[in-house]
């Protein structure tokens, strides 16, 4: 089974190749490859999958997917 996860891009040009980025992970802040993609830009979300950006992604795509993930590891309201 394959996951590709959206983040966000919070720097760009990272890595001694400048073919980096820094995205946000949930609070956690990790370097990935841009070597597949053109254009990537601060603030763009993308799909990455093993270290890898694979698209871009569009915002309010990426916010509801981040969000359903959030209700999912969400605690379950406890029994009446």
């Amino acid at each position: 089974m394959c996951l590709a996860l959206p983040v966000k891009v919070i720097e760009v040009g990272c890595g001694p190749d400048g073919e980096h980025a820094m995205v946000d992970l949930g609070g956690v802040k990790k370097e990935i490859s841009l070597a597949l993609l053109d254009d990537v830009q601060v603030g763009d979300y993308v799909i990455l999958h093993v270290g890898y950006a694979l698209s871009k992604l569009d915002p309010e795509e990426a916010e509801r997917t981040l969000a359903l993930f959030s209700e999912m590891s969400a605690p379950a309201p406890a029994a009446a």
